[in-house]
């Protein structure tokens, strides 16, 4: 009996405070370096804060840090750790349409915090260079299309959310992972829509245990803000500009109910009869 209340009591990492621990450790990382240097571009009108070489390497570093010592500290397997359980091919297209649809509120949500809180001119000027490269348009897509959302699920989806899923309610889990997510970015403009896609990919993992899908849905989102940017102008004189922004909402509230409802119906768990059947065939 006593065996069984401390494998009850055991916590699995992360905790909360552990998850807390682990997302400033890897911000610390980055900013042990970022900091100097910034400091060095402001006083000599240099831009080695941006060098390509630079942003390589500390990016590689310190992810492939945070990620051993995360993942080690589990004491789990890497699938246990970064799940990959067989899902309907069905799952992309819905969450495709989920994302399409709940960028139109996001947008809305971002754009009530700017005339509550008017973001200054500088934070215009960072923001601009997260989706400029070096390498023009394909550069930025694998910055922001492929290599951050890789590297961001695997720690906040993959790691923390495995400790989350295990020590917690799912609902705790999906909403600490979404927090640390949105203060990770270090963001207070776009925080409550960047809290929103942290939960939203939370809520991902829980139903479908695959981060391949986390890791996906992530990454559209992030195109769709980049096409967005990009096409700004051609999109501003196209025949959607034409449309009330109720009508737009209204269509975009369909495809998320619609895209949820689908999500639900395709990852329903299995029954003793539904497994019976299969069985069978």
């Amino acid at each position: 009996m006593t065996e069984s209340m401390e494998n009850h009591r055991k916590q699995h990492y992360p905790t909360i405070l552990q998850a807390i621990h682990l997302v400033i450790l890897y911000i610390f990382i980055q900013t042990v370096v970022d900091f100097p240097l910034a400091l060095i571009d402001y006083f000599n009108d240099t831009e080695y804060l941006y060098h390509p070489l630079k942003k390589i390497v500390l990016s590689v570093g310190s992810v492939v840090f945070i990620l051993w010592y995360g993942f080690r500290k589990t004491g789990n397997s890497l699938s246990e750790v970064f799940p990959l359980k067989r899902f309907n091919p069905l799952l992309v297209v819905f969450i495709f349409l989920f994302f399409l649809g709940i960028q139109q509120w996001l947008n809305v949500i971002n754009a009530w915090v700017d005339r509550v809180l008017p973001p200054p001119a500088w934070f215009w000027e960072l923001f601009d260079k997260i989706f400029e490269s070096d390498y023009g348009f394909w550069g930025a897509f694998m910055k922001v299309v492929v290599i951050a959302p890789v590297v961001e699920e695997l720690i906040f989806r993959g790691v923390i959310m495995h400790g989350l899923m295990r020590n917690y309610p799912k609902v705790t889990a999906v909403f600490f992972s979404g927090l640390l997510f949105a203060l990770f970015h270090l963001n207070p403009w776009q925080f409550p829509a960047t809290l929103v896609l942290g939960m939203i990919l939370g809520w991902i993992m829980i139903r479908t245990r695959n981060i391949l899908l986390c890791i996906a849905g992530h990454s559209i989102n992030n195109l769709l803000v980049l096409l967005t940017i990009t096409w700004n102008t051609q999109i501003r004189e196209s025949r959607l500009a034409d449309l009330s922004i109720l009508t737009v909402l209204a269509i975009s509230l369909g495809l998320v109910v619609i895209s949820i409802l689908l999500t639900v119906l395709v990852t329903r768990p299995k029954t003793n009869k539904t497994i019976q059947r299969e069985s069978i065939r």
